[in-house]
């Protein structure tokens, strides 16, 4: 993957395990079923990867991704017992 693309994703998104997560799941997208899987939003150039594609896309808002208003709640430590 290209530096500058990478960058210029993270400035969009803002959170590295968001932007991994989005390009990750893009990128099993257009590579499903031995490469017959969902085509390219935008006309990739000579020597492109998936990475470069899926971050291109992102980049040029051909995608976009939606966040749960509320995050999850953490899961509380040993629960302890009362005793009788």
């Amino acid at each position: 993957m290209k530096a500058d693309i990478c960058y210029t994703a993270l400035k969009k998104v803002g959170n590295p395990n968001l932007l991994i997560n989005l390009i990750s799941r893009r990128v099993r997208q257009l590579n499903t079923d031995g490469g017959t899987g969902s085509r390219p939003l935008i006309l990739p150039d000579v020597g492109m990867g998936l990475g470069d594609i899926a971050l291109t896309e992102l980049i040029e808002e051909k995608m976009s991704y939606e966040l749960d208003e509320k995050p999850p709640e953490p899961k509380s430590a040993k629960k302890k017992r009362r005793r009788s």
